[in-house]
C-alpha cells in the first residue's frame, strides 16, 4: 500500500467526518482554471479535523500541500504527486476581544475568505482591513504571502497566529515572529500550516468604511481583468518599479500564447481567455521575464506558486 492509500485509509478510520477525493483535478479548485489530478484531496471541516489530518500525514511522513481559495496556485495539467488538505471547510472567523478600548480583535480560521471577514469588519464597525475585501483569497493563504493591496498588507493587523508543525504540533506565534515583509513571512519556505490568526482593527463609522471599501471595489473593477479566471498579479513588484508597467512598456499587453494571455487591461495578470494550458501560461511567464530583462535588465519574480507535475 503506497503512502497515499495509508493517509487515506487512516483518515477514513480516524476522522470520518472529512471529506476525501481521489484524483481531484486541481483545475476545479485554483482561479487559473488550470490543473491536472493530485493523488488525494482532504476536505476537514474543522479546526480539530484539520489538525487531525496533519498529525496522520506526519506520521507516515507525508507533507501535505495546504491550499485555501486557490486564488495564487498555477498547477500542472498533469498528473501531481501530492497529498493535498484543502481549507475551504475550515472558514469560521469570530470578535474575541478588545471591545471596550479603541481596537478589536477578531479571530479568523485559516481557510476564511478575507472578502467574509473585511465584511463582517465593516458589520462591526471596524476598520484597517478594507483593503482585504477585493483580494479573492483566504485568511491563511494571505498571511504566508502577507497579501496586500492599496497601502494595506497583513503584517499591518496580524497579532498572533496558531500554527501547526512537525514535530512541535499545535503553537502560537506573535507579532515580529511572523518575519513579515514585501510578499514573504516566516512560513513562506516551512512546512508548518496555519489554522488560524487574530487580526487587530481600530473602531470607526460604519458608512465610512463602506464608502472606503467601495472606492476600492471600484478601482478593481476598472483595472484588473475580473471577467477572467488568472491567479491574480503575476509578479512581485521590483524594486526599481512597477511589473506592469515594465511589461507595458516592453510591448506585451496582449501577448499570448494559446488561451494563455498578458491581459490586456493589466499587464501585470496573466489571464486564462477560455482553455489556457499549463505549459502555454509557463512559456508567456518565460518570455514576459526573458524581455523584460532583456530590456530593462531587472529579473521578474514570480508572486504566483507553481506547481510542477514529475
Amino acid at each position: 500500500m503506497d503512502v497515499a492509500a495509508r493517509a487515506v485509509e487512516a483518515v477514513i478510520g480516524k476522522l470520518p467526518n472529512v471529506i476525501i477525493k481521489i484524483d481531484e483535478p486541481m483545475k476545479d479548485h485554483t482561479s487559473f482554471k488550470v490543473g491536472g489530478p493530485v493523488r488525494v484531496m482532504f476536505f476537514p471541516g474543522s479546526t480539530d479535523d484539520f489538525i487531525g489530518v496533519c498529525e496522520i500525514l506526519e506520521k507516515i511522513d507525508v507533507v501535505p500541500f495546504v491550499m485555501g481559495n486557490g486564488s495564487n496556485i498555477l498547477a500542472d495539467d498533469g498528473r501531481l504527486d501530492i497529498v493535498v488538505i484543502n481549507t475551504s471547510g475550515v472558514n469560521e472567523f469570530e470578535l474575541v476581544g478588545g471591545e471596550s478600548g479603541d481596537f478589536c480583535e477578531i479571530s479568523a480560521d485559516s481557510g476564511a475568505l478575507l472578502s467574509k471577514v473585511a465584511v463582517f469588519a465593516c458589520e462591526n464597525e471596524l476598520t484597517g482591513f478594507e483593503f482585504a475585501h477585493g483580494i479573492p483569497g483566504s485568511l491563511g493563504g494571505a498571511v504566508v504571502m502577507n497579501a496586500g493591496a492599496y497601502g494595506g498588507e497583513m503584517k499591518d493587523v496580524v497579532v498572533s497566529s496558531t500554527v501547526y508543525g512537525p514535530g512541535a504540533g499545535v503553537y502560537t506565534i506573535s507579532g515580529d515572529e511572523h518575519d513579515f515583509s514585501y510578499r514573504h513571512s516566516c512560513f513562506e519556505k516551512s512546512d508548518d500550516v496555519i489554522l488560524s490568526s487574530v487580526i487587530r482593527l481600530k473602531k470607526g463609522e460604519k458608512a465610512k468604511i463602506k464608502q472606503k471599501t467601495d472606492e476600492f471595489s471600484l478601482r478593481r473593477r476598472k483595472s484588473q481583468p475580473l471577467d477572467l479566471p488568472s491567479g491574480g498579479s503575476t509578479f512581485k513588484r521590483p524594486k526599481e518599479s512597477y511589473a506592469a508597467a515594465l511589461i507595458e512598456q516592453a510591448g506585451l499587453k496582449g501577448y499570448s500564447i494559446g488561451d494563455a494571455q498578458v491581459s490586456e487591461k493589466h499587464a501585470g495578470f496573466i489571464v486564462n481567455r477560455g482553455n489556457a494550458e499549463f505549459d502555454d501560461v509557463i512559456a508567456v511567464i518565460e518570455y514576459v521575464q526573458e524581455v523584460v530583462f532583456r530590456q530593462f535588465g531587472i529579473a521578474l519574480e514570480l508572486e504566483i506558486k507553481v506547481l510542477r507535475g514529475a
